[in-house]
């Protein structure tokens, strides 16, 4: 199982009805979606965080048992569900208007924490705004922090600068989640942000020598690639005709989960022995999930069928 840790959120994706742009709700945050990814790759799922008990969090509550999404590490409260609204535009990333204050997912506390994680849980998955908003960042640091070195650590910064308050501040904290993570995937969006001007290789090495054993670098069209201490692949991109680009980095961060944990390489001394041809194995799935999810409107990733089906073409 993979434990997938942080926020659930309600995304408002534009469409047009006649000659009036409207928004239609769709289940949405980074780990809500790497979640959902997961399930439909068929590497197992739960998700760790907290929903309101309003109609928004019903929804998402909804959304993630319809995808046999496990919800043991599921709390629930009264506070208000997160709701973002996204503007897209073809060719530039998705653009993000959040509405998060006294939202439930921030209010995740530690008593909220499982005391201990069984041993099937594999790895555990963080990331996105739920690494940025307190109490709730607080509390899944210190979650990081104690599974370290007991089971795989995965993260995805998913820098999202609108709600990041002090730069320094954040990379200070950054640089804390690395020393934790075994598996880093960012993308070079993210990378121009927080290290602008310098290359994506140098930033991934500095990144391998603080601890992760894996950096993917996602270049949206331009593909992607892996990055190990001894190690280097690169992937071209997936040619797709895309209708948009939301959730297409969560579907990439689940493939690559999914890919180890189906080849059993989902294990902290198995990953540093990735040669590369089996990085490559890894990331050419999840390229092509990350592909398919451009197809389709929203966070609406692919089913493992449709990935090895790609893979036969």
């Amino acid at each position: 199982m993979i434990v997938v840790c942080g926020e659930a959120l309600v995304d408002f994706t534009p469409t047009h009805i006649g000659d009036n742009e409207a928004y239609i709700p769709r289940a949405g945050g980074s780990p809500l979606n790497v979640a959902v990814a997961l399930a439909r790759l068929e590497a197992p799922p739960a998700f760790l965080g907290r929903l309101s008990l309003d109609f928004f969090g019903q929804f998402l509550r909804r959304q993630l048992l319809l995808n046999n999404v496990d919800l043991r590490y599921v709390s629930e409260g009264p506070e208000l569900s997160p709701l973002a609204f996204v503007h897209v535009e073809r060719g530039a990333e998705p653009a993000y208007r959040f509405y998060l204050e006294n939202s439930a997912d921030r209010m995740l506390l530690p008593e909220h924490l499982p005391p201990a994680f069984p041993s099937e849980v594999q790895a555990l998955h963080f990331g996105s705004l739920s690494l940025v908003l307190e109490p709730g960042a607080s509390t899944l640091e210190a979650c990081m922090r104690h599974e370290r070195g007991r089971r795989v650590i995965s993260l995805d910064p998913n820098i999202r600068p609108g709600v990041i308050g002090d730069r320094e501040t954040y990379l200070q904290r950054l640089d804390g989640w690395l020393r934790q993570a075994d598996i880093v995937k960012v993308s070079v969006a993210d990378l121009a942000w927080l290290h602008p001007g310098q290359a994506p290789e140098r930033i991934a090495g500095a990144w391998l020598g603080l601890g992760p054993t894996l950096v993917a670098v996602t270049s949206g069209v331009d593909g992607c690639a892996g990055f190990t201490r001894e190690q280097t692949v690169r992937l071209p991109g997936v040619a797709v005709e895309v209708v948009d680009t939301v959730g297409a980095g969560d579907a990439f961060m689940a493939g690559v989960l999914a890919a180890l944990h189906h080849r059993g390489w989902l294990a902290r001394d198995r990953l540093a022995e990735l040669t590369s041809s089996e990085m490559m194995e890894v990331l050419r799935f999840a390229n092509r999930a990350s592909a398919l999810a451009c197809t389709r409107a929203g966070a609406d990733p692919p089913y493992r069928r449709e990935v090895d089906g790609d893979s036969r073409r």
